[in-house]
């Protein structure tokens, strides 16, 4: 596919480039991304690199995720938010993974609700996701936060979901559909009785 930018009021959500490597590389020493994320650790120059120059633009090219940079209108990394696996999403299951991390000094402004907000929109109206997911190692209470505030309804635990850094740990799931956001779906949704 080929990439796409959104704009919000205060963000400009879009693929990353070389010169976003510096950002990416500063916002990751934050020890609470690699705690939650399964980005290298330590994480050094060359998986910045990595990241924005091949892993990122691959993602796009190969349909296997739609990786975004969040920054502020004035040019600063808030984070990063994308879809990710995608194998459902050209099948009838049509349905995708929401994830993003954020960087320390831009939480607790709202900006990660504000990105996540337009990429739903961009995924239920351009994509036709019919479902979207939303999975975190059991105890990451921020990211819980902000998908709850999104409208994700939580759907319970997934034993030993997640392998991060050679443990299996529990996950939590939960899922949005287009119904929740007022739109209809082509695949009508039965409730459970």
């Amino acid at each position: 596919m080929e990439p796409i930018t959104l704009s919000t009021e205060r963000l400009s959500l879009r693929p990353f480039e070389a010169r976003d490597t510096d950002a990416v590389l500063a916002a990751c020493q934050d020890p609470e991304i690699p705690r939650w994320t399964p980005v290298p650790e330590p994480y050094g120059r060359a998986d910045a690199e990595e990241f924005v120059l091949r892993t990122a633009p691959g993602g796009w090219r190969d349909d296997t995720m739609y990786t975004l940079g969040v920054f502020t209108h004035g040019g600063a990394l808030v984070g990063s938010m994308g879809l990710v696996r995608l194998a459902h999403l050209r099948t009838a299951q049509r349905q995708a993974e929401l994830g993003f991390w954020t960087a320390k000094e831009q939480r607790g402004k709202g900006y990660t609700v504000e990105a996540a907000h337009a990429v739903i929109d961009w995924t239920f109206d351009s994509l036709g996701v019919e479902r979207l997911e939303w999975v975190a190692t059991a105890g990451n209470h921020g990211s819980r936060a902000v998908a709850l505030r999104l409208g994700f309804v939580m759907e319970g635990v997934l034993r030993s979901r997640i392998a991060h850094r050679g443990v299996r740990r529990d996950a939590w799931i939960a899922s949005l559909l287009p119904s929740d956001r007022g739109r209809t779906g082509d695949t009508p949704y039965l409730p459970s009785p």
